[in-house]
């Protein structure tokens, strides 16, 4: 029987549960999972993804805007809800109204924040070295001034680790010398009568390469899906992940492609023999980067089909000529494991000479999800 959809994505809630477990075995006991679940969880289903959490234990999230916040709280996510970026003034009562947590982007954001008028519960950036968001950790009076802002409850004081993933000697120091600086902000911080904060500073790779470091959440996202950014990423932690996703779709007919002739816009693949070609029911506004045309590959029955011509809007095609029996409703797996075969995010991400985040959180609204625990 069919699946719904001529496109969609499978969700192993199990691997879920089992990355969450082993992310959670490499951290202190007093550290919680706090995962990122912004940018539709990485493309799996915010909500799904959040309340599969929720059943586990998880009681933090992060977010990217208040948008997605308001998403969660109307799936009925109960717990802390932190976004992580910028939120317009003209949203400050959102942040109240559907109880969200706002990050403090700098000390002049803080004093808009205050302006509101009302208490807004936050978390303090500091940058420490990625020079993204947060206040500078060498201006430490700045730091202390947005304490003083009666309308700011402070909950947490959280940096970013830009190179945690970094193997070599450069990488690793300017991870440790973030990490010394977030610390000594934190003791500046409380030796200067600020107290009541929680802190985070690791994300996935600060998990899997500084797992030892304690504070009291650590931001999983890319790991807790069951991936690295690439194949070839290299951690300290020894940890079995799982891919939580798998996205698939159908062949919707197959056709001869004779010598000489082309197939798709622009007529970029010209058939060199005859062939068969299946078109194949997803494309780039389902999420599939166009410059994996002719670079890609898809599983069918088990066997690897490569992309040829370009992806189109909502097709692609593949050469199936050296696939025997193929038909019309077959599955296609572009994601995932079809026969003897698997195809990662990463595997995907790498032809198309990006990373495996943004491959998953480009995935479109349009894929059904499907979540499994069996």
């Amino acid at each position: 029987m069919y699946q719904k959809g001529r496109a969609w994505i499978e969700l192993n809630l199990n691997n879920l549960a089992h990355n969450a477990a082993q992310l959670k075995r490499l951290l202190p006991d007093s550290c919680a999972l706090m995962p990122a679940v912004k940018a539709n969880a990485y493309g799996h289903g915010a909500d799904t993804i959040a309340r599969a959490l929720e059943r586990m234990g998880v009681t933090d999230f992060c977010v990217a805007s208040v948008g997605e916040g308001i998403a969660l709280r109307n799936a009925g996510i109960t717990g802390q809800i932190l976004v992580l970026s910028y939120t317009s003034p003209y949203q400050f009562s959102e942040l109240r109204r559907y109880r969200l947590t706002q990050t403090v982007i700098d000390y002049d954001y803080a004093r808009q924040l205050h302006a509101f008028g009302k208490p807004i519960d936050v978390h303090v950036g500091i940058d420490t070295g990625m020079h993204r968001l947060g206040e500078r950790f060498d201006h430490p009076e700045k730091l202390l001034e947005i304490w003083k802002f009666k309308n700011l409850n402070i909950t947490g004081v959280f940096s970013h680790l830009c190179a945690a993933d970094g193997t070599s000697k450069a990488e690793k120091e300017y991870t440790k010398k973030q990490i010394q600086a977030f610390n000594h902000s934190i003791s500046f911080l409380k030796q200067n009568g600020c107290s009541g904060f929680k802190t985070h500073i690791q994300s996935s790779y600060g998990v899997l390469n500084y797992p030892s470091l304690e504070y009291d959440f650590a931001r999983v996202g890319i790991a807790l899906y069951g991936c690295f950014c690439t194949p070839h990423d290299q951690t300290a932690a020894d940890v079995t992940l799982r891919p939580v996703l798998s996205l698939k779709s159908r062949i919707e007919c197959v056709k001869q492609l004779h010598a000489g002739e082309s197939v798709g816009y622009g007529m970029s693949y010209t058939a060199a023999k005859d062939i068969r070609i299946a078109a194949v029911s997803i494309g780039y506004a389902d999420g599939i980067p166009r410059g994996l045309s002719e670079h890609g590959y898809l599983l069918i029955r088990g066997v690897k089909a490569p992309m040829i011509g370009r992806i189109c809007m909502d097709q692609l095609f593949a050469d199936v000529s050296h696939i025997p029996s193929v038909s019309a409703g077959d599955e296609t797996v572009l994601i995932g494991t079809s026969g003897n075969e698997t195809l990662t995010a990463g595997d995907l991400a790498e032809c198309a000479g990006t990373i495996s985040n943004e491959i998953l959180s480009r995935l479109g609204n349009r894929l059904e999800r499907i979540a499994q625990t069996a």
